[in-house]
């Protein structure tokens, strides 16, 4: 079942999420419903806050969204090393029409668990490493707009103003 995306400013999306404590039959439907929901949005990454679960679960797919073939569910993600700078631009199921230049680092390590339960360890570099980083930013309560400066997030904020205002 394809879930709404939660919108920057909602208060979810500030928050740091809990740990995820066991796979469940819930956890698995929620990650299917993610995968779902990132496909059709076209994302190549989706974290649980952006669909309103405040826990540590992360969906991915850099070969996405049309190729669909390196789809990676990871749980309670967590970077424990990093190398180099690279420039990124991104942008955000979460934050429409937003788009920035992020300093991210060149290659992370990451560990977690797969959704059988078995630990997972991942060195990637390239696209792969940014999609991490920025889909584990999203469980540590840190959006892209809070990445840029001050003038390009009041300028973001000012829109997302006019726009909520023009919907109610």
């Amino acid at each position: 079942m394809k879930l709404d995306i939660v919108k920057y400013p909602e208060a979810v999306l500030a928050k740091e999420c809990s740990k995820v404590e066991k796979v469940t039959p819930e956890l698995r439907e929620l990650v299917d419903n993610m995968v779902e929901t990132m496909y059709d949005d076209d994302g190549i990454g989706l974290a649980a806050p952006q669909v309103g679960e405040s826990i540590r679960l992360i969906v991915i797919d850099p070969s996405g969204p049309k190729n669909r073939e390196e789809m990676q569910v990871i749980i309670n993600p967590e970077i424990i090393e990093r190398e180099g700078e690279v420039d990124s631009e991104e942008s955000c199921l979460s934050c429409p029409s937003f788009r920035c230049v992020i300093k991210r680092s060149e290659k992370v390590t990451v560990t977690g668990m797969n959704l059988e339960g078995e630990d997972v360890r991942i060195e990637a570099d390239e696209l792969l490493a940014i999609v991490l980083q920025h889909e584990i930013d999203h469980l540590d309560g840190t959006l892209i707009v809070d990445r840029v400066g001050r003038l390009k997030r009041n300028m973001y904020d000012k829109k997302i103003k006019k726009w909520l205002k023009n919907q109610n």
